[in-house]
C-alpha cells in the first residue's frame, strides 16, 4: 500500500509538479488554475495548495493580483539563484546558453572564494578540501564517484572561504554543477575532469597562497567556459 503523504511532503510534491509545468511553458497561453481547481486536482486541502502557490510565488514564478487571480511571471522575474528553479530550467531542455551564463557567475565567485580560503580556512575545512581531492583521485581509479567528488571539492572551497555570501551560493552551484560537469566532460570526450588541475587549486589553498589559489581556480573555470563558448559557436556558425 502506498504511504500517505504528510501535508509537508504533499506540498513539496505539488511545488515540484507545478514548478516543472511552469518552466516548461504549460501555462504560457493558459490561466493558472485557481486554488479550488488545484485542491481537486491533487486531492489536497486548500491550505496545502495555498502553501504550494506561496512557495512558487516566493521563487518568482507566480504572482497574485486583486481581481486578476494568479498568473505565471515572465522568466526574467524567476529566481535563478533558487536551486529548484535552476534545476527545473536545466531539466526543461538542455540550454548551453544557460550553462554559459552560470559558468560566468562561477568565474566571478569561485576564484575569490579560493583566495579567501587560502587565508582563513580552518583545519577542518582544509581537510575537507584535501579529502575531496583524494576522492577525485579515487574516482580516476574507479573507486569513487567522479561527479560527486568533483562537486564536493567546489562546495568545500566555498565553505572554506569564511564568507557567508559565498557559502549561501553552495546549493545553487552544486545544483548546476550536476549538469555542467557532465556536459563539459562530454565536450572534452573524457570520463571525469582533470584531477591534476583541481589539485593545483587545492595545493595553493593548503599552502596559504591566496594569489595562486585565485589564479588556479580562475584558470580551471575559464577553461570550461572557453570550451562551452567554442561548442556554442560550432553549433551556431551563423551567429
Amino acid at each position: 500500500m502506498r504511504a500517505r503523504l504528510t501535508p509537508t511532503n504533499l506540498t513539496q510534491s505539488i511545488v515540484q509538479d507545478l514548478g516543472v509545468e511552469i518552466v516548461t511553458g504549460k501555462y504560457r497561453d493558459q490561466v493558472f488554475p485557481k486554488e479550488v481547481e488545484l485542491s481537486q486536482r491533487y486531492n489536497a486541502a486548500r491550505t496545502v495548495t495555498r502553501e504550494a502557490v506561496k512557495m512558487l510565488t516566493s521563487k518568482g514564478l507566480l504572482s497574485a493580483r486583486p481581481r486578476q487571480g494568479t498568473r505565471v511571471e515572465p522568466e526574467d522575474h524567476w529566481n535563478l539563484l533558487d536551486p529548484e528553479v535552476l534545476r527545473w530550467l536545466l531539466e526543461r531542455n538542455f540550454s548551453l546558453g544557460l550553462l554559459i551564463e552560470f559558468t560566468q557567475i562561477r568565474l566571478s565567485v569561485e576564484p575569490g572564494a579560493a583566495a579567501l580560503a587560502a587565508k582563513v580556512a580552518t583545519g577542518e575545512q582544509r581537510a575537507a578540501i584535501n579529502s575531496a581531492i583524494g576522492r577525485m583521485f579515487a574516482a580516476e581509479r574507479g573507486e569513487d564517484d567522479a561527479l560527486t567528488s568533483d562537486i564536493d571539492f567546489h562546495v568545500a572551497v566555498l565553505q572554506a572561504s569564511g564568507n557567508r555570501f559565498y557559502r549561501q551560493m553552495r546549493e545553487m552551484i552544486e545544483t548546476a554543477l550536476r549538469f555542467s560537469i557532465r556536459k563539459t566532460n562530454d565536450f572534452k570526450g573524457v570520463r571525469l575532469a582533470s584531477v591534476v588541475d583541481h589539485k593545483r587549486v587545492a595545493d595553493a589553498i593548503l599552502a596559504g597562497d591566496s594569489a595562486e589559489a585565485e589564479t588556479r581556480m580562475r584558470d580551471l573555470i575559464q577553461g570550461a567556459l572557453d570550451l562551452m563558448i567554442k561548442v556554442q559557436a560550432d553549433q551556431n556558425p551563423q551567429r
